[in-house]
């Protein structure tokens, strides 16, 4: 049973939420200064010092999306090569990894996309997602959360009308989050299957429409059917 966490990229949005939720697990929030995820030493330091059953991996280079395209070598070494040397030291020490991954794994094509789906990302954050979950997936001591979420209040002005999806803000989905973490395998995590519009809607009644002109494909919702069995 799980009790202790090191969490990396402890000073990211989602981390500062977890931070707020009273819980029987001790996280322990580590920023890169203090655990560098590119560096072996560094998470071996952090692990023989606080002893923990396990790592939650936030860390790695999320937005803009552009910065995947114009800093590949940065995209790969945060979101691949990081989360390679966390899975291979959990190996060794025989602890459990958690990892974020996104729902940009998903084509977007069909929509309510469950675990066992076919993946073929859409753009270049959702395939180095995808090569950090493949380095994940060796190790079988470990759960991917597929994510689907946001900050509050939503950023934009703006939101697709004809863009389907599981968004939720970040500190409703930190307590679905604390439900599963003793759970293994892959598991789709995230809000009511809806537009991003309505979604947006239903907290600023300003926000307008936009359509998606291939900036984002239209059905990139996900089942939550085995999230919500999991729970029960």
């Amino acid at each position: 049973m799980i009790k202790k966490i090191i969490v990396t990229g402890g000073n990211g949005r989602f981390a500062q939420e977890l931070r707020k939720i009273k819980t029987r697990y001790k996280f322990i929030f580590r920023n890169k200064k203090k655990l560098n995820i590119l560096s072996t030493k560094s998470i071996s330091k952090n692990i023989a010092k606080f002893k923990p059953d396990c790592i939650l991996h936030l860390a790695g280079l999320s937005r803009p999306m552009s910065i995947h395209d114009k800093m590949i070598n940065k995209s790969i070494d945060l979101n691949i090569v990081g989360t390679s040397n966390l899975v291979k030291i959990c190996n060794e020490k025989k602890l459990k990894i958690i990892f974020f991954s996104t729902s940009y794994v998903y084509p977007g094509k069909k929509g309510n996309y469950k675990e066992t789906d076919p993946v073929l990302p859409w753009n270049n954050y959702g395939w180095s997602k995808l090569g950090a979950e493949c380095v994940v997936q060796m190790y079988k001591n470990s759960l991917i959360v597929r994510a689907c979420m946001t900050e509050k209040p939503f950023l934009h002005k703006f939101a697709f009308s004809n863009v389907k999806s599981n968004f939720i803000f970040h500190d409703e989905f930190a307590k679905l989050f604390i439900k599963i973490i003793n759970k293994k395998g892959v598991i789709n995590i995230g809000g009511k299957q809806r537009t991003i519009y309505h979604f947006a809607k239903q907290h600023n009644k300003n926000i307008k429409k936009i359509k998606s002109t291939g900036q984002m494909p239209k059905k990139m919702d996900m089942s939550l059917v085995k999230f919500k069995n999991l729970i029960r």
